[in-house]
């Protein structure tokens, strides 16, 4: 597996100590720059990467369209770091709920207009997460996804 992060993306450390604990052979590959992108896809191609991880960070969405079709081209399957890649025809998505993102902000700021003040609130982690696929994805990489992971699915795209 290819694991494509930017610099200062999150939870680097915590996939790479995964992946052996989940028997994948992970391959790191950083970006720093939208000019590292080329040598990155030759890294993945080169090693025979069978599948590609991306990370959340600015680099990785602002190259959102070139990391899309280099996973198309090279037949990968993709798990991405937030529905927007989905919906641009990436195959799939595991990332926190932004509605309920959205919710939960709305309840910190009605209590600081109430009064709370905000250093006194605590930190709070996503709680609610969303699995999205995209099955016309799928069906140009040749890839069958098996009805119990469908059926686990927030968002289906046909």
């Amino acid at each position: 597996m290819a694991f494509l992060w930017g610099s200062g993306s999150p939870s680097v450390k915590e996939t790479l100590a995964a992946a052996p604990v989940l028997g994948l052979q992970c391959q790191s590959i950083e970006v720093q720059d939208s000019k590292g992108f080329d040598s990155a896809f030759e890294a993945a191609t080169k090693e025979r990467a069978q599948a590609l991880l991306t990370s959340p960070g600015p680099i990785i969405n602002t190259h959102q369209p070139r990391i899309i079709e280099f996973a198309a081209k090279n037949r990968l399957p993709a798990m991405y770091a937030g529905p927007e890649f989905v919906d641009a025809g990436g195959l799939m998505s595991y990332a926190p709920s932004y509605t309920d993102l959205y919710r939960r902000a709305a309840v910190y700021v009605d209590k600081i207009l109430k009064g709370a003040k905000p250093g006194d609130l605590p930190v709070e982690q996503p709680t609610k997460f969303e699995l999205v696929i995209n099955l016309k994805t799928a069906k140009q990489i040749g890839l069958t996804i098996p009805p119990s992971v469908l059926y686990r699915a927030d968002k289906v795209i046909k």
